[in-house]
Order: C-alpha cells, then structure tokens, then sequence
C-alpha cells in the first residue's frame, strides 16, 4: 500500500508518459479480482454505477467520475443493479534530476476522486486514447497520443491542483469562481463567496464582476443552465430532477430562467440540439433519432439486450418482466401495458420507442409520441445486441459484451462436452402455452442458449422449425417422440390451465416413454424465467445449465 508523500514533488519536476488505455465492462451483479497498480491509474467511469474497493476503503462509483490510483493500490470495482464500464489509463511519471528516477508517490496527497466540468471532454480524450491505442508502429501517431494524453493530463490538473502560494484578494475571489463550478448545485450566497475568497462583501461583488464580466449570482444562474444543457441532451431524468440537480428550487422557477437566458424552454432546446442519425428499423421504416436516446421506451421479450448494455429503460411491459432473471434492476419501470397502450406511453415523454411487433397499426399509433423503430427480437443475439448498440449509441459496449459473453460460452461448452456430453447429443425445450397447446421452441426463448455454436442439436423436427425462422410451433402430443431429444427441458408455464396441461402430459405413458425422460435427462425449468434468450438471461443461463446437465436440480 503506497504511503502520502508530505512534501510531493512540484508537477514542473514531473514528465509523464502514456503506458495503456483499456475500456473495462463488468455484467451486473459482479465484482472484478482484486489488482495491484503497477503506473498511476485513472480510472474514468463512462457509464452504470457500482463501488470502488481501494486500500480497503470503499468508495461509490458513478457515471462521469473519475478516480486517481497511485503505483502500489490495491483495487477491485463491483456492481449490483446493472453493467459498469469504465476507462483505465496508465502511465508513468518521471521525476527530472541527477539522476532522474519513476516518481511512484501520490500526485495529489489525500484527493481519490478528481473533479471536473463539463465532464464530455474527460470522456472524449479518454475514447481517442482507447480508439489510437494500437499505433505503436506510427512515431507520428504515438507522439500524437502522448499529446492527447497530456492534454487529459493538463484539464484535471487544472481543476485538482492547488498552488500553495498566499493569494492576493483577486486570487482569493478567483478560487471562489472555481469553487462556484464545483458547487453550483448547491444554495449559494454571494455572503458566503465573500467569506470564503476572505475579502468584505462591498469588494467581492466589483472584483467578481471583473473577472468574469458578471456579477455573481447572474454568474451562477448561467452556471447551472450550462450544466442542464448537458442533462438534458444526456440525461434520462425528468425535468424536475434535472432542476434539482443543477441547483434551482423547482421545475417551473428553472424552466422561466431557462427561457429567459436562451429564447427556449428546456424541452424546445432538447429537441433541437439533440444530434441525430438515421436508421433503418426491422420492418422497413427510415427513422431519424437522436443520437444518445436517453428517455427509451422499449416493449418486447428481450428487455435484458438493453439492460446488458447499460441502458436502462423509462417504460416497458410488465408481462415480460416481473418474473425475469433481472426484474430486481427494473423496479420503477413504468408499464406501458400490452399491447402497448400509447395513453401510458405519452406521459413517460419518451426520445425513442422500440417496439418488438410488426403491426403497422400498432406502429401508427405510437410514432407520433416519439421516433418509433421496430425491432426483432426473434433475430439472433448478435445481431440484436449490435443494432442496438448502433440505435443506442452503445457499439462499443456491444462488442465488448459480446466478446465476453462468447469466450464464457465456448468455454462452458467444451468443460461439458469434456465431461458429460456426447458430441451429436441433441435437445429439446417445450412448454404449454394457452391452455392445453404444446410448443416446441425454435428461434426464441431457452432454445437460442441450447443451440449456441458448441452446444446440443436440435431435432430434426426442430430443425425444420428453425429453418422456417420460427421462434416456436405448435407440437400434436402423440407426435412427442419425433420432437423429444436426447434432453428434453420442460419449461413450466405461468397459467394454471397450461400448468394442469402439462402435469398430465408428466403423466402420461407418452411422456414416460421418452428415452430422455427414462435416463434421467429431462429437466423441469420456471418458463417465465428461463424461457428467453435476451442477454442477461443467456448470460446467467452459462451457470444454470452445467448446473442442470451435472445433475444438481434448480
């Protein structure tokens, strides 16, 4: 554990160096191994929020933070309610002299988190440092990085690092300036400005005002209007939170100042700067929408795409969600109902709606509220998780996942074929579903897990499903044999008339019949849990089914 240096070296001693930049994504619900630093480490948080285990002190971590870790740290990051992503940028300092030496004290004694407004060009530094991290051939190009590097450098240093020479009274009044950048969302007096620069409250007002050309709580309003701007072009928060956050009283004293610094009210400006693309939706309609949606609608079987990917939507439907493997992370989502009821839809003020239904109808009446896309949620997870990665402005969050997820998946595949499955072994998920109807799946649902690359086979009948793009289809009872596999997965349905269908098909001599059933090989499974194949879902599924396949029942 590194020890505070009570006398650091001065920065104009100090030259740094570049080592790495890596972009970090941690699922919910986990924690990474414990790491020791070998540089000095700024970790920067672009998304989600979770803790910081560092030296044994546990810190929160959020969006837009960042975090300086000195050589020698002991750290780990851990999250609960949904998935972290966050930069890591090492590098190294070199203290000038005779001899020159790595400097692998603290830079700023007793200061973790650094400060920093706006915080969209930490986060843009730190994606041009990520996306030119492989030109170490290039001199140019590298020597270009180090500079982009020293640029970061220089912005949070600035905001961080205090000079420890007396201050003159417009010294004193500047640092309140700054003061006023940090805090701005706090209730401020100029009063208390005056007492903390130190100088009388009759030459703070006219020192203030020569700075900055403004006096100080015409200042501080349009401080605060700055930073709404910011929230309300990246921000999912309602109007009155955004108020809150940035230091007006309420919703409706904001949006008057508002209007009167910009011509607008905050909802015409977020209309209007908010950049936009033009996508193609899965049934053929040309859509512009903004560029970060940050109020998403999203109504389909697949919420958990979404949610693997850091988005977490303001509405959706319950049906699809209460019973889910991740419904403990969406507890305020708003119902939307179902079909969607756009009546519930329209005050939720969405900026996109995707919606998992080709109905023109249904497209019609909801496309006026907000920029409607269609969406398949039939469609393979690749393909799913990368359009809406490109709709959400999460790409490289989706091929990080996905990434991920496929290594997890190959390797559980090849520890189960190595140690219980036969190679050519096949599988078969069923399930009740509007009473007395047996439904075999294909495209959808737990199938899309047990015919990964390197799993089990489906059927032949099954198959035939499968190449008809069917995400399920209807199965005669008498017929079970041809559509049993040599696992069978019984997915228990949630209506009780559908649940009573299948404890006597259990019953039945054609159920018992079944060689997969007469090996032990057939496994009972809650279908309004299991029965999806969105991401999270198929992520927790890599535990569940060594599990089940081992023999240990869930």
């Amino acid at each position: 554990m590194p020890q505070a240096h009570t006398n650091p070296a001065p920065f104009h001693s100090l030259l740094f160096q570049l080592a790495d930049t890596q972009l970090v994504i941690e699922a919910a619900d986990a924690c990474s191994v414990p790491q020791t630093t070998l540089h000095h480490t700024l970790l920067v948080v672009s998304g989600g929020c979770g803790q910081l285990h560092i030296n044994g002190e546990s810190l929160p971590l959020s969006t837009d933070s960042c975090w300086l870790l000195t050589p020698g740290d002991s750290y780990s990051t851990g999250n609960k309610e949904m998935s972290l992503y966050y930069y890591l940028i090492s590098f190294s300092a070199v203290q000038t002299g005779d001899p020159p030496g790595l400097y692998r004290q603290e830079l700023l004694p007793g200061r973790r988190e650094l400060i920093v407004h706006p915080f969209t060009k930490v986060l843009r530094l730190a994606e041009e440092l990520l996306m030119n991290r492989d030109c170490q051939e290039d001199d140019v190009l590298l020597f270009r990085q180090q500079l982009r590097f020293q640029e970061l450098l220089l912005l949070l240093l600035e905001h961080n690092y205090s000079s420890r020479q007396l201050p003159s009274p417009a010294q004193s009044v500047e640092s309140t300036i700054q003061y006023l950048q940090d805090h701005y969302m706090d209730s401020i007096t100029v009063k208390q400005l005056a007492e903390r620069a130190n100088v009388s409250l009759w030459q703070y007002t006219p020192i203030f005002q020569k700075l900055t050309g403004k006096r100080p709580l015409d200042y501080l309003t349009e401080l605060r209007i700055s930073h709404s701007k910011t929230h309300l072009l990246a921000s999912a928060e309602p109007l009155r939170e955004i108020a809150r956050m940035v230091g007006f009283s309420d919703e409706y004293y904001f949006s008057r100042r508002f209007r009167q610094k910009t011509g607008v009210t905050p909802g015409q400006y977020a209309q209007t700067h908010r950049r936009k693309i033009t996508v193609k939706d899965w049934t053929g309609h040309v859509v512009d929408i903004p560029e970060r949606a940050r109020r998403v609608i999203y109504h389909g079987e697949t919420l958990g795409d979404l949610l693997a990917l850091g988005v977490k939507p303001v509405g959706g439907d319950e049906i699809f969600a209460r019973n889910s493997v991740y419904s403990h992370r969406i507890k305020k989502l708003a119902n939307v109902g179902f079909p969607l009821d756009p009546q519930r839809t329209r005050p939720l003020s969405p900026d996109l709606i995707i919606v998992a239904n080709a109905d023109e109808k249904l497209y019609a009446s909801i496309s006026g509220i907000a920029p409607t896309l269609t969406f398949d949620s039939f469609a393979p997870l690749d393909s799913r998780m990368r359009i809406l990665g490109q709709w959400l402005g999460k790409q490289r969050e989706a091929e990080a996942w996905l990434g991920a997820f496929h290594a997890k998946n190959a390797a559980m595949w090849q520890l189960l074929y190595s140690d219980i499955l036969r190679p050519g072994e096949t599988a078969s998920a069923l399930f009740y579903d509007h009473g007395n109807h047996l439904f075999a799946m294909g495209r959808s649902g737990l199938s899309t897990a047990l015919y990964a690359p390197g799993g089990l086979q489906p059927t032949g009948e099954i198959q035939g499903i499968l190449d008809q793009e069917l995400g399920f289809a209807e199965v005669d009872p008498a017929g079970l044999h041809s559509y049993a596999g040599d696992r069978v997965f019984m997915l228990i349905p949630e209506r009780e008339d559908s649940r009573t269908a299948m404890e006597r098909l259990m019953q039945s001599p054609v159920w018992r019949s079944l060689p997969a059933v007469q090996k032990g090989q057939a496994y009972l499974l809650d279908g309004t849990k299991w029965n999806s194949g969105d991401a999270l879902t198929r992520e927790r599924l890599l535990a569940l089914l060594p599990k089940l396949l081992g023999g240990q029942s869930r």
